[in-house]
């Protein structure tokens, strides 16, 4: 980096640079984030194809490089966050454009999650277009993914209101719906690890059971590991806010944060109402 600017920006590695000038700051960071991501999607191919009986590939490949994709992801993400968000937070104005922009990322951003997921209901769609049901299911709609409906339901309603409070500076209830949301969250992904246990172990339903199981375990996957990374921004939003970081006038990840994760919440309906009920009642 230039010596032009002094001490004015110091950075860790991966390196936080001025390139090109008059462009603003480039980063590694979100590169990093996107390598892990990329390689959890690898790590589940090859989980698949190892998993024939005339594979040639170690089984132990797919679990080495999902736990090291998952470790480059987190890590990303933590930098990421840290250098946009935390590093001299203070120092920086309040800019509506910078805010507007932001938004439009997550918006941008929220459309390429609608067409990852769109990608998985259209092969749902496929398989049911065939003979159905494809053997046996086990019963789905059962109260368990109907309290967990309705715990993420109220998540949204409760981070809504935190995000009205700190629109009207009120700092206690801003971080009590956030405390509530995050609660709710986490309560949620239990509840979801407890339905696999009750299908994989009572019920034998796993993800190698036939095209819907493939395509059960997969929509549902991928959308706890959604809520997962929308638990760990509110995480990052919840300590912010401890620390005094956000006001009426200063609020920029909350929104963004906030769109993702109703976005989120929108999925898991549908996700219910298609899955779920669709599957069982079509039966």
């Amino acid at each position: 980096m230039s010596t032009d600017h002094g001490d004015e920006h110091e950075h860790h590695l991966p390196a936080v640079e001025d390139w090109p000038r008059g462009f603003g700051e480039a980063s590694w960071w979100p590169f990093i984030t996107a390598l892990g991501a990329g390689g959890i999607y690898i790590a589940a191919a090859l989980y698949i194809v190892a998993g024939g009986e005339e594979s040639t590939i170690n089984p132990l490949f797919a679990p080495l490089l999902g736990a090291a994709s998952v470790g480059s992801f987190l890590f990303g993400l933590y930098g990421w966050l840290y250098h946009a968000f935390v590093v001299e937070f203070w120092s920086r104005g309040s800019n509506e454009t910078s805010a507007k922009a932001l938004r439009w990322g997550m918006i941008s951003f929220l459309g390429s999650e609608l067409a990852t997921f769109g990608a998985v209901f259209a092969y749902y769609f496929f398989i049911r277009a065939g003979t159905w049901p494809p053997g046996e299911l086990p019963h789905l709609l059962g109260s368990l993914v109907l309290i967990n409906t309705a715990l993420l339901v109220a998540s949204s309603l409760t981070l809504h209101w935190a995000h009205v409070a700190i629109r009207n500076n009120d700092n206690r209830k801003f971080v009590i719906g956030l405390l509530a949301t995050l609660l709710l969250g986490v309560v949620f992904i239990g509840g979801q690890i407890y339905e696999y246990y009750e299908f994989i172990v009572h019920s034998n339903f796993t993800f190698e059971t036939g095209f819907f199981g493939s395509a059960f375990f997969g929509l549902t996957g991928l959308h706890g590991l959604h809520v997962s990374l929308g638990g760990a921004l509110l995480a990052i939003v919840t300590v912010r806010a401890l620390a005094g970081q956000y006001s009426a006038d200063r609020h920029v990840s909350v929104s963004t944060v906030s769109m993702y994760w109703h976005f989120v919440d929108v999925v898991w309906i549908f996700l219910v109402v298609v899955l779920y009920a669709g599957a069982e009642l079509g039966a």
